[in-house]
């Protein structure tokens, strides 16, 4: 606001905390006016102090006293809104005094009186009609922000949304308007989750279900968050959570029957019980998963919303890993990737809720991570809603030693995310915060925590007695009525319901619960132990044609090096890329980055999007990409692959944050929800998946095990060993392969530009199809730009990807051969460059490079081993150390391989306990005296 527009006293233009504020200027002005900006300063030498401005029809300046009343009532409002939380009723087991010293009148030395004689708009602009002078509006200030729900917004810096948080509040806009009858359903669904729980606790006695008790108000506010983000337009609404409350959660947002939660727990068959049409399971995996880890799906429809769709994601015991993968989903579900260019976001579309324990929200670094992504263009989703499920304790450790904060949810302050605290005893608070929340994040576009304060009402599980470690605590709730007694006590004091009316209820439910129990079929005593996968899992992949036509290729090659009119590359980079036009005319060697992009161009005309990200992935880690160019003179950017023609899918590459974990899970979730997209994740290192190794454990390797999620993510992860030391050397090939088994997915250490070039073709081809898998590759650093690892353009028309390669160079003749090298990757570069400096006579050696290591191609190694028949042994040749590398996992397929009479022996480094050497002239020694040994006949 412009202070010098309009007529007259300009004081008059402020009110409330904007006075506050200027009154605080002026007092700086008396001590030191050159230190008070310089526009507020003239104001003060024209005007005097701000005029207070009395009721009804009369105005006078102000004196000395009363301006000195005016700032402390105007600092005791704003001492509220920020500090009313310490005082608020938000904590159900807790009656003890609340600290008051903050906002009591008597801290600021005002009386009753003294605050009568003050406007209301100076206090609380925007008070409801009853609030008639400034007493008014304190009192109306204390009730708001002390009440059952608290507010902690002051991190929030835009002034904008903090205006708005302020008058939703101060206004009770936020909180709905509650008709007997929705106080009577929300009476009822109240006793649905309770009756629920407490059938099942006493029908399956000490099974472990991580009941909602406690929490029962978590659902109802579901209700709300689903109702009116659909209302708002949401298509899709997708929810994360972990084990507290889940099946609750299942049966009633979700829908899943109650019969088929209660054959689960009487471990008889249930995947019959599905409903028709709405609802579907997520969990159809061979080996399956708990209950209380399992998803589901339905279509959500009322009178007064669209058709949304509504995803509770699989969920495993790393309960907050799962909220980047929601987020995921949601990127996903909000882009439309149907055209060329970078993808359309509508955040609209689709919304998250997260929903955390107390215990990890400050104690898993997940947590911060996902926040930290969700204003970043790559990742945001246009707000997440968060809900601490906070039963004040995590597991049987108390608060004071599972966090160094006063709240749970004080780790989203630094991210200025508003946060409400509600009892979770007040079932219509908890309506009101999601009312709040979702008006918030359709507003704003930013994420927003509700931090819902209850109990536990038994031990972490069924099975635990918590009065072994807690006694305290558990006291007081032994003796603590449940949300439904309480709220139907409330109902019945107002006259809402008739005495009797929730005991009836109860019963109705109950006797519901008892005859679907009927229904349910007796224990599977003979239950499919072996747990063999679909027959679609376990064959091999589909021999796709993966070769483009020469022509094809020249445009594509053709249009890549087209750029804008008046763009100007960095010069250098433009002397490399340039010198990519002529390889078609010539045959020429193809490189790394060239092949990669001729890939993805090929994809993209084919029709299938593209999300590439990772850690400067647009350059690239060793700027051998270079897929965004970057106008040397104004730094705009240019994406040659948005310029493609009849191209209709999108391609968007990413600089991600510095982060592993989070990002390898928003892309497995983006992946898993947007199933017809090549997603592809780079790590800076190999070694840097180390931190995302819980998503690759719990979902990319087992996902479709465990729950029946198809994913075919792609990893790409820098491998080799240069002397760069033990973090820049090794993608933990190991780790992978370990992890193998059931055709889960495919693992490859590649060797030249081409075969790069057909997998991924090949990868972008199974997407859609039931066979797809997950695609791990070890990519190189040093090969990207080796001649030996470069092919001519012509083998990107034929052929196909090619699990086995034979090196050229040896095995020219069968019969003399009688050792077999079999390596993969860089090692085979290194050895190849050897061959062809060695002068001695290798017709002893033949080596053979391993493309895909898993699945184990023992066909194609059995056949060529039928045309060497001298073979004497057989040697796998790595530059890891022995404990890591492929070695582990290739000894046992090569001895069942060889030929009879045949040794297998391993050739590379010792074993360690730390990936590579530290020093570059060592490495360069050992790596010579690995390559020496296989080159050497007679040791």
């Amino acid at each position: 606001m412009n202070m010098q527009s309009g007529q007259g006293n300009p004081w008059k233009n402020f009110s409330g905390p904007n006075l506050g504020y200027v009154m605080e200027v002026y007092e700086q002005y008396l001590t030191d006016p050159d230190a008070v900006d310089q526009e507020l300063r003239q104001l003060f030498d024209q005007w005097g102090p701000p005029e207070s401005l009395t009721g009804n029809a009369s105005q006078h300046t102000a004196s000395a006293g009363d301006l000195d009343k005016l700032f402390r009532a105007v600092k005791l409002a704003d001492s509220i809104r920020i500090y009313g939380h310490l005082a608020a009723d938000i904590d159900p087991l807790d009656d003890s005094k609340k600290d008051t010293r903050r906002i009591d009148l008597e801290t600021y030395e005002l009386t009753e009186a003294d605050l009568r004689q003050i406007p209301v708009e100076y206090i609380c602009p925007g008070a409801p009609t009853h609030v008639q002078n400034g007493y008014d509006a304190i009192m109306h200030l204390k009730k708001v922000y002390t009440d059952k729900v608290a507010f902690e917004f002051a991190q929030v810096h835009d002034l904008e949304e903090k205006q708005w948080l302020r008058q939703q509040i101060e206004s009770t806009d936020y909180y709905p308007t509650f008709s007997d009858s929705d106080k009577k359903k929300l009476l009822k669904r109240l006793t649905q989750v309770e009756g629920f729980e407490k059938f099942i606790h006493k029908t399956f006695v000490g099974q472990k279900r991580f009941s909602i008790e406690g929490l029962d108000a978590m659902v109802p506010l579901l209700d709300e968050l689903v109702h009116h983000s659909a209302v708002k337009g949401s298509q899709t609404i997708n929810i994360g959570m972990a084990h507290r409350g889940r099946l609750n959660v299942l049966a009633h947002i979700l829908g899943k029957p109650y019969e088929m939660i209660f054959a689960e727990f009487a471990h008889a068959p249930n995947k019959k019980m599905l409903p028709l049409g709405s609802m579907k399971m997520n969990y159809y995996g061979w080996t399956g998963d708990v209950k209380y880890h399992l998803g589901a799906d339905r279509s959500y429809k009322e009178e007064d919303t669209q058709t949304a769709r509504i995803t509770l994601a699989n969920n495993p015991s790393h309960l907050e890993v799962v909220s980047p993968i929601v987020a995921g989903y949601t990127r996903a579900a909000q882009e439309n990737r149907t055209k060329k260019g970078k993808p359309e976001l509508d955040v609209s579309k689709a919304m998250s809720i997260i929903i955390h324990g107390d215990a990890a929200f400050p104690g898993q670094g997940i947590v911060g991570e996902t926040f930290n992504m969700s204003q970043i263009n790559g990742y945001k989703t246009g707000g997440s809603i968060h809900i601490i499920a906070n039963n004040m304790i995590g597991f049987t450790t108390e608060t004071y030693d599972s966090r160094s904060t006063r709240y749970a949810s004080d780790v989203a302050k630094g991210f200025e995310v508003p946060i409400v605290h509600v009892n979770a005893d007040d079932p219509e608070a908890c309506v009101a915060a999601a009312f709040m929340a979702v008006n918030y994040r359709t507003r704003f576009g930013k994420d927003f925590v509700i931090d819902l304060i209850g109990y536990r009402r038994f031990g972490h599980n069924e099975m635990d007695e918590p009065m072994t470690t807690n006694p305290n605590m558990y006291n007081i709730i032994h003796k603590h009525k449940t949300v439904r007694e309480l709220y139907a006590e409330k109902l019945a004091d107002r006259g809402v319901i008739e005495a009797g009316f929730a005991n009836e209820v109860y019963k109705e439910n109950e006797q519901k619960l008892k005859e679907l129990f009927e229904t349910v079929p007796k224990k599977d005593d003979n239950p499919d132990i072996i747990m063999n996968p679909p027959e679609v899992v376990e064959q091999d992949l589909p021999c796709n044609k993966t070769g483009v036509s020469e022509e094809d290729l020249k445009v594509i090659n053709h249009e890549l090096l087209q750029w804008p009119e008046g763009f100007q590359p960095f010069k250098k980079l433009e002397r490399i890329l340039r010198r990519r036009e002529q390889l078609f005319e010539e045959d020429g060697q193809i490189d790394w980055g060239h092949a990669e992009t001729l890939a993805f161009a090929s994809i993209l005309k084919e029709g299938t999007p593209i999300r590439l990200t990772g850690q400067d992935s647009q350059r690239g880690t060793f700027a051998h990409r270079n897929i965004v160019l970057h106008d040397e003179n104004d730094g705009r950017e240019y994406n040659p692959l948005h310029g493609l023609s009849n191209v209709s899918a999108s391609f968007d590459v990413i600089n991600s944050p510095l982060t592993e974990t989070a990002v390898v899970g928003f892309e497995y979730g983006y992946n898993v929800f947007s199933p017809e997209t090549l997603v592809l994740w780079e790590a800076q290192f190999g070694d840097f998946a180390n931190m995302a190794q819980v998503m690759f454990d719990q979902f990319v390797s087992s996902g479709r095990a465990k729950w029946g999620q198809k994913s075919g993510l792609v990893l790409l992860l820098p491998h080799g060993y240069e002397g760069q030391g033990p973090e820049h050397s090794s993608g933990r090939m190991e780790r992978f392969l370990q992890s193998a088994a059931e055709n889960n997915w495919t693992v490859a250490n590649l060797s030249s530009t081409s075969q790069y070039f057909h997998i991924l073709r090949r990868q972008a081809s199974i997407l859609k199809k039931e066979e797809v898998r997950p695609l791990v590759i070890m990519t190189p650093k040093s090969l990207l730009r080796h001649p030996l690892a470069a092919s001519k353009a012509s083998e990107f028309s034929d052929g196909n990807f090619n699990i086995i390669v034979e090196e050229p160079r040896t095995g020219s003749n069968p019969k003399q051969v009688e050792r077999l090298v079999l390596c993969s990757g860089k090692v085979s570069i290194d050895l190849a460059e050897q061959i062809d400096k060695s002068e001695d006579n290798l017709d002893w050696l033949h080596v053979l490079r391993i493309e895909e290591l898993y699945p184990f191609p023992k066909e194609e190694i059995t056949a060529v081993l039928e045309r060497f028949p001298n073979v004497k042994e057989i040697i796998w040749l790595q530059e890891e150390p022995q404990n890591m590398g492929a070695w582990t996992y290739m000894d046992p397929r090569l001895r069942d391989t060889a030929p009879e009479g045949a040794t297998v022996r391993y050739v590379g480094r010792r074993r360690r306990s730390s990936p590579s050497e530290g020093d570059a002239i060592v490495h360069k020694k050992e790596q010579a005296r690995i390559l020496r040994m296989v080159l050497t006949k007679e040791q």
